[in-house]
């Protein structure tokens, strides 16, 4: 069996799809960087190239306010799988959820009861630390 020039062409472009992941530096964390959409179950991947632990924080965009009077509930969902991460640092609000990361490579998976929608929530980090969503 063989397959056509077009069919291999669609099938690399859903291949590629499917391996998207979304990079987040940590340059960008420390300024807080808008988030991708976050839809179904995302894995979090976490490396702290800092000296001692760090911390994560997804966090809903205020209104002009301050306030997340009207907002999405955007940090809402379940957090599990936790991997070199004590899931006991994990503090949530229906806005912000925050986490410590210890050194190294560390992970935990979010599924988000509402769909997160692009640029609505930011990503932050402190120290040396940067992400890759799946």
């Amino acid at each position: 069996m063989w397959i056509c020039k077009r069919e291999r062409v669609v099938f690399f472009y859903i291949f590629i799809i499917k391996l998207k992941m979304a990079s987040y530096t940590k340059s960008q964390l420390r300024e807080g960087t808008p988030t991708e959409v976050l839809s179904g179950n995302k894995t979090f991947t976490l490396t702290n190239n800092s000296t001692g632990s760090v911390y994560f924080t997804i966090e809903t965009i205020a209104n002009n306010t301050g306030s997340f009077s009207g907002k999405p509930t955007n940090a809402i969902g379940v957090y599990d799988q936790f991997v070199s991460i004590d899931e006991d640092s994990l503090v949530t609000s229906s806005y912000i959820a925050s986490v410590v990361v210890p050194e190294g490579e560390s992970s935990f998976r979010f599924n988000p009861t509402v769909n997160v929608a692009e640029s609505s929530s930011l990503l932050r980090g402190t120290g040396e630390i940067s992400l890759v969503i799946s």
